[in-house]
């Protein structure tokens, strides 16, 4: 039997506070999980490159506490690699900065490794905090999914559909023409998530760095959750707290995507999306328009899902599992019979189709996109838009349409230089421009001479 290594004092710190969003401060090398040479040569960096630093100043740029850096800087002045330039009347008033010998050092790190980023937390303190956020991830009420999607005119069997899979964790295939919202509803989706969630700047993987925080999709917490938060008098400065992420993945996907990209001007690798996405909401849309076959990508990411972890590599084949907990959502356009076989389409939790609105749907819409974009309704217009446009056409009431047909009455508007307002023939100078002399511009009628003009 083989016997169960120890936690290591950082994974104990996080354990001893279990409520805490965020783990405490280390308070010596040790307790960081690094080493002390890592700790040493980020130091080194950060004073080759920036000169002279006080003590405050490296805390902001590493992202380490006080007692850590004063105890790896004593080992540094003590080994003639950085020496105190200048000191004030407090303990904080102080400058350090490298030796001769130090520079030749420090440019020999950063020869081998560029980075000089915020450092890193291990893989272990970040395995243990992804599994505990996982734990602690609050499930959304029907109540909660009702008021967030009022105005998307769900029916009531599609929104227990999409709470159900939500509550449930498992995967969910949004299908249904192009124009639907299927796009705009998984995005929705990502609102649902409440609580917040620790990301570290970066990992370290053996000699590697990872960069995991994206200000793109690690947004920070709105001032109703902080208010929300229990409050710490303080905190480990390598981690950052952030609204739940949502990443969303087009067409443009490929293989190498998702997997670690190396970045030679940062010396780390760039975290991939589903490592990005943990704890939250991973969103694959346009699913069969990627460069890689549908099936092998819902596989890849389904497989990953079920393990709770996914397989990643560095330079020389070296390979390493992350954590894989998130919430995952397809979108397409495409049949899914057309796109998936049997076996591959038993692998999605739910399928949940997303479909053209009703009339009495589509009405409330268009009025309502008309008082948002301040363009003035007409009941007529709209009666027209529906029996003569998409009826002669035979276009569905897909939800894109009103914002866009309204849109471009604005546009006319604008430039025309008068008020913006639904009428037939606006209506008709809208409508003709969405659609380049397809099925969409037949059976349209101006309502004065000077529309072909206008339009011309």
């Amino acid at each position: 039997m083989l016997a169960l290594e120890p936690p290591s004092p950082y994974t104990q710190l996080l354990d001893a506070e279990p409520d805490a969003l965020l783990p405490p401060p280390p308070k010596s090398v040790r307790d960081t999980g690094l080493t002390q040479q890592l700790i040493v040569e980020l130091i080194a960096k950060a004073l080759y490159q920036g000169g002279k630093s006080h003590l405050p100043v490296l805390t902001t740029r590493l992202h380490l506490s006080i007692n850590v850096l004063r105890e790896v800087l004593d080992f540094m002045v003590a080994e003639h690699v950085a020496e105190v330039a200048w000191r004030g009347e407090s303990d904080l008033n102080v400058q350090y900065q490298l030796t001769s010998t130090g520079k030749q050092r420090a440019a020999t790190w950063l020869e081998r490794s560029p980075y000089a980023g915020p450092a890193p937390v291990t893989l272990e303190a970040y395995r243990a905090m992804v599994e505990r956020q996982a734990r602690q991830l609050p499930q959304p009420c029907p109540d909660e999914l009702a008021a967030e999607f009022a105005d998307d005119f769900l029916t009531p069997a599609v929104q227990r559909m999409l709470g159900t899979a939500m509550h449930a964790g498992r995967s969910v295939l949004l299908y249904g023409p192009s124009g639907s919202g299927k796009s705009t509803l998984a995005r929705r989706l990502g609102t649902l998530q409440q609580g917040l969630v620790a990301v570290p700047h970066a990992l370290v993987v053996g000699q590697d760095i990872v960069q995991v925080y994206d200000a793109a999709v690690h947004r920070a917490p709105l001032a109703r959750q902080m208010r929300q938060t229990p409050e710490r008098r303080s905190s480990d400065p390598r981690w950052l707290l952030c609204q739940r992420p949502v990443v969303a993945l087009d067409g443009a996907l490929d293989a190498e995507m998702l997997d670690l990209q190396a970045d030679a001007a940062s010396g780390c690798y760039r975290a991939p999306p589903q490592l990005k996405a943990n704890n939250g909401l991973l969103i694959v849309d346009d699913l069969g328009r990627q460069r890689l076959p549908a099936a092998e990508l819902l596989n890849r990411f389904a497989q990953a899902q079920e393990a709770e972890r996914s397989v990643l590599s560095v330079a020389g084949g070296y390979h390493f599992q992350v954590p894989c907990r998130l919430r995952l959502v397809f979108a397409t356009s495409l049949p899914p019979s057309a796109l998936l076989d049997e076996p591959a389409l038993r692998r999605i939790g739910y399928k949940i189709p997303v479909e053209a609105l009703s009339a009495a749907s589509y009405r409330t819409l268009f009025r309502q996109q008309c008082l948002s974009m301040g363009v003035v309704y007409d009941e007529a217009g709209l009666r027209y838009l529906l029996d003569e446009l998409h009826a002669g056409c035979g276009l569905p009431l897909l939800a894109c349409y009103p914002r866009e047909i309204i849109g471009r009455v604005a546009d006319f508007a604008g430039y025309m230089g008068e008020p913006a307002r639904i009428s037939i023939a606006t209506l008709d100078q809208a409508w003709i421009s969405m659609f380049a002399g397809g099925s969409g511009a037949t059976g349209t009628r101006a309502a004065d001479d000077d529309v072909g003009m206008r339009i011309a």
